[in-house]
């Protein structure tokens, strides 16, 4: 194992956002919230210097974009990627017992987010140079490659430190924040730029068919409806186990387990990691040797390298430029006989190329991200105080206990391993499928980012009602502590 002791020189030379000396109202909260958001969008609309922005309309680099809360060639391309990927890492590191770690320890727990905001940093710089060594982010005029990395990496670091205080200050985490208001600016911006124009070009071009083309112009909004409302609907559904508590008698109360019991935590680290191993091994494209060419196969083009192959393809929502969604390739006619006609390479180091079909990268992509969301789902449960066990522990030292049952942390532990390990990988699956599903249809704003942002929204309104519960009830604060 490996003491994190050395942590406490590093700790020095890391800035700190110190948290409320008193507990803020909702009110409080809400205003920190609001002048964080102001902050991240005016870091979001902020092209960097000498970012050529005639390139950046791609519809893979807006994916990226939606999935790590940034846009491409602002001051916040890099995004929250730095975030997630340190977590998922050093999340992962601990799992795997390297680090000698007690989270219930304030000085070892410091120590941990310490190393965790350290290894975000580092991230951020590492990846702002990649962003624009590999052309994702274009350079014109007489702005060098160092200029822009540098204005890149500092809009990374400030992200960092716009979520400390997020998460210190405001209703929760900024990363939550950050996807949230992202995804909701691009369904706003798709449906104005791109859904209404071609509505109206539509019905212009006149024919027989000139009203029934103007409605499917609208469809990728009408399937982002859809997963909307069955998000909602998901997030509705639970089971309520009733207690009891102890202390006083007659007092009762129901402790609910969603069938989302993660949320939508496994798509955002299963997405992210996904997307993070796209942005690494483009960096990587220009090595020469087959290995490089199994995992990831690009290809040069005008816009940069192209990714066009590989096992990294297949596993991925990447499609070859022109992005063939509905509205970039001609409507679902046309996108849906691509998917079903079209093949993509695959080079094996062994056999030389072969051509697999788009409609098997489909059926890869899908699986490979709902086994990904169950891994992260189930890891996330145990490193997060969310197990039977914990859950367990945490009701029994509340006082509260199942009726008809003595009072035992075994016992409510035996119940809640008949719920939650199967609500665990049966809400992470429905995620992983409702995420490419949108994905795939084409909904505007991506599964990914619709998914998320209904999640993030229940969160919010979860949060909010529970400040106002306490706010109205100070004993029960005091009883939930």
């Amino acid at each position: 194992m490996v003491s994190l002791a050395f942590m406490d020189k590093i700790a020095r030379f890391i800035p700190t956002i110190r948290g409320p000396a008193n507990p803020l109202s909702l009110r409080e909260k809400m205003v920190w919230t609001a002048g964080v958001l102001v902050i991240y969008f005016l870091l979001y609309s902020t092209v960097a210097y000498g970012v050529n922005q005639q390139t950046l309309s791609q519809p893979f680099l807006q994916l990226i974009s939606i999935v790590f809360a940034g846009k491409i060639g602002s001051l916040i391309t890099v995004g929250i990627g730095p975030i997630v990927l340190s977590s998922i890492v050093l999340q992962l590191l601990s799992g795997s017992g390297l680090f000698k770690l007690d989270m219930n320890d304030p000085v070892q727990k410091a120590r941990f987010q310490t190393l965790q905001k350290s290894a975000a940093i580092a991230i951020a710089v590492i990846e702002s140079v990649i962003y624009v060594a590999t052309g994702f982010v274009p350079i014109s005029g007489p702005a060098s490659f160092g200029i822009v990395a540098l204005q890149l990496a500092v809009g990374a670091i400030m992200i960092i430190f716009l979520d400390e205080i997020m998460t210190k200050w405001g209703i929760m985490s900024g990363i939550n924040i950050f996807i949230a208001a992202g995804v909701s600016y691009s369904i706003v911006a798709g449906t104005f730029s791109i859904l209404l124009p071609g509505a109206a070009a539509a019905l212009k071009n006149g024919g027989a068919s000139a009203l029934s083309s103007a409605v499917l112009a609208f469809g990728p909004l009408f399937f982002a409806i859809i997963i909307f409302l069955i998000s909602i609907y998901a997030y509705e559904t639970k089971v309520e186990l009733p207690l009891a508590f102890e202390q006083l008698r007659g007092v009762g109360g129901r402790l609910p387990i969603p069938f989302l019991y993660v949320s939508v935590l496994p798509v955002i680290l299963a997405s992210s990691l996904e997307l993070s191993l796209t942005v690494w091994f483009r960096f990587l494209a220009g090595m020469s040797g087959n290995i490089i060419k199994f995992f990831a196969l690009y290809v040069p083009s005008s816009a940069g390298p192209q990714l066009t192959g590989g096992l990294l393809y297949l596993i991925s929502p990447v499609f070859p430029s022109p992005y063939p969604s509905p509205y970039g390739i001609g409507g679902y006619g046309a996108y849906f006989n691509y998917l079903a006609t079209s093949s993509s390479q695959l080079y094996l180091p062994w056999g030389g190329m072969i051509m697999v079909p788009e409609f098997v990268h489909i059926i890869l992509y899908t699986l490979v991200l709902v086994g990904l969301c169950v891994i992260f789902g189930k890891f996330w449960v145990g490193m997060t105080g969310q197990s039977p066990k914990e859950m367990s522990e945490q009701l029994g030292d509340m006082g509260w206990q199942i009726p008809g049952f003595r009072r035992d942390p075994r016992i409510i532990e035996s119940v809640l391993n008949k719920y939650i390990p199967t609500v665990t990988v049966l809400g992470s699956i429905f995620v992983g499928l409702l995420a490419a599903l949108a994905t795939l249809t084409g909904a505007i704003g991506t599964g990914m980012g619709i998914l998320l942002t209904v999640g993030i929204i229940y969160m919010v309104y979860q949060q909010l009602q529970q400040e106002r519960l306490f706010e109205t009830y100070p004993l029960l604060d005091k009883i939930m502590k």
